[in-house]
């Protein structure tokens, strides 16, 4: 492996948190220097140093290996985290070690699940940093690296196919270069909109910002205790909705929405099949609401339960009412949905809806071979045909996706997690939804967990957002090295 270029490259991803450090204490210097404000300062120098170190003692090196480019990607997650917690730590109050990593995980991952029982007590300046987690996040540590690498660099290219799934790839119809600048044009874009929209729906700049951060990241860290339903608000619940939804649809459809000025990109198969079974979502949590007498009205019902369908399926986990006291129903609902989640090539994490439709047509092709064996039968999405190499790839990942579910769930068992805690928590950590079940669900928290069960979770969530291989890759490669 070259160490230089994994050195350098890691070295930019760092630089990109410590510049938000500093936004973190220009927050803290405006609020008067609040609590955080050495916190950030010591956590800002230190990360800086770390990020500029590789530029001032390491040369520049050659080209990038397939080996260095899978480094590079852990390497960069792996440090924004561990420098991440930083600021969590050298402040205090419920910030134990692990309780800071799994804060920072869940922000770089936009899980957006918190050990936090009281969110308000944090100062202006860590809760700008916290949501500014899962701004870098959401965009991803690695985008902001192939930002600023030349689009003439080998690495730029080789960085990219990693980085992004095929998934996500097929639905751009452009270079790797131009890939990257769409999502980003995209992203930045929807944390604009909503940001705007925030602020003239009611909140003030601070949370309208704050919001705007998580939400565009599908992250789901709040600035209040109560998430979204602190502000009791139905005009911000709708803001709230239409942007959940919008980061989890492919950033390469609203980009053509725009582009080409023509509503024909909507037409596409994948978002019909997404929109369709949230549809049906909602309406059966809306319904199993009402006749459990869960909530008085159906307006009610339709607005908690479309709501929390929304914000599952788009990984955010924003909330507005207590999940807790839901029916069984309800419950197996959000969880499906959040497995399923949005589209591939958008910021949600979960198997994706693409995988899943690809696995349901796998499945009733298979059935007609079955009562037809010499029958030809090809896989059909909208126009397009896939035989069963291209399909292949993404059953396998579903079915590793829910082996490592099951590995995670046991070990949380052994180590004292409540069943549903259990389940649920691995569900929503491995998917990057957050908000859970029961106690740990949509007004809950993970404080309470055992130790070992909120580092369990924090790999899911690592897991989930590299979607599993690239993560798997790395320590295949170390285990090879430490071999030789």
């Amino acid at each position: 492996m070259n160490l230089r270029v994994i050195s350098r490259n890691v070295g930019i991803a760092l630089l990109v948190s410590a510049l938000f450090m500093f936004l973190s204490v220009l927050v803290s210097l405006e609020s008067g220097g609040d609590s955080a404000f050495t916190a950030l300062n010591i956590s800002f120098i230190i990360t800086f140093i770390a990020g500029a170190f590789p530029f001032i003692f390491v040369r520049k090196a050659g080209d990038v290996s397939l080996k260095d480019g899978y480094m590079i990607i852990f390497l960069s997650w792996v440090l924004s985290f561990i420098f991440g917690m930083l600021p969590y730590l050298l402040w205090g109050g419920p910030f134990t070690v692990i309780n800071a990593w799994f804060e920072s995980v869940s922000g770089f991952t936009t899980t957006g699940s918190s050990i936090l029982e009281d969110v308000e007590a944090l100062p202006r300046s860590l809760l700008f940093w916290r949501s500014s987690t899962h701004f870098i996040g959401g965009l991803g540590v690695v985008v902001f690296l192939l930002l600023i690498i030349p689009s003439s660099s080998p690495l730029k290219l080789r960085l990219a196919n990693m980085e992004l799934s095929n998934l996500s790839k097929d639905g751009y119809r452009a270079r790797v270069n131009k890939t990257v600048k769409i999502f980003a044009y995209v992203y930045l874009g929807l944390a604009f909109c909503a940001f705007i929209s925030y602020w003239i729906a009611g909140m003030d700049m601070f949370d309208a910002l704050n919001h705007a951060f998580s939400v565009c990241a599908t992250g789901g860290f709040s600035t209040r205790n109560m998430s979204i339903a602190s502000f009791n608000s139905p005009v911000i619940n709708i803001v709230t909705m239409v942007f959940m939804f919008l980061g989890s649809i492919h950033f390469g459809i609203i980009f053509l929405v725009f582009a080409t000025r023509s509503l024909k990109p909507l037409k596409n198969r994948v978002l019909r099949f997404y929109f369709s079974t949230l549809v049906v979502a909602a309406v059966v949590v809306s319904i199993s609401l009402k006749i459990n007498g869960t909530v008085a009205t159906w307006s009610d019902a339709f607005m908690d339960g479309t709501f929390q369908v929304i914000a599952y399926s788009s990984t955010t986990g924003f909330g507005i009412c207590d999940n807790s006291n839901w029916p069984l129903l309800g419950c197996i609902m959000l969880m499906f949905v959040g497995m399923m989640c949005g589209m591939a090539g958008s910021t949600t994490g979960g198997i994706k809806s693409d995988r899943l439709l690809y696995l349901i047509k796998a499945i009733k092709s298979q059935v007609k071979r079955s009562i037809n064996p010499s029958s030809v039968s090809k896989i059909k999405i909208g126009n397009s045909y896939f035989s069963d190499e291209e399909v292949f790839p993404h059953v396998l990942y579903i079915t590793v996706f829910i082996f490592f579910i099951a590995i995670s769930m046991l070990l949380c068992l052994i180590f004292g997690t409540g069943d549903v805690n259990a389940i649920s928590g691995t569900i929503s950590s491995l998917t990057n939804v957050g908000p859970a079940l029961g106690e740990i669900g949509s007004m809950g928290n993970y404080n309470a967990e055992p130790s070992a069960a909120k580092f369990i979770y924090s790999l899911d969530m690592l897991l989930g957002r590299l979607e599993i291989y690239p993560v798997i890759a790395v320590f295949s490669i170390m285990f090879h090295r430490n071999r030789k």
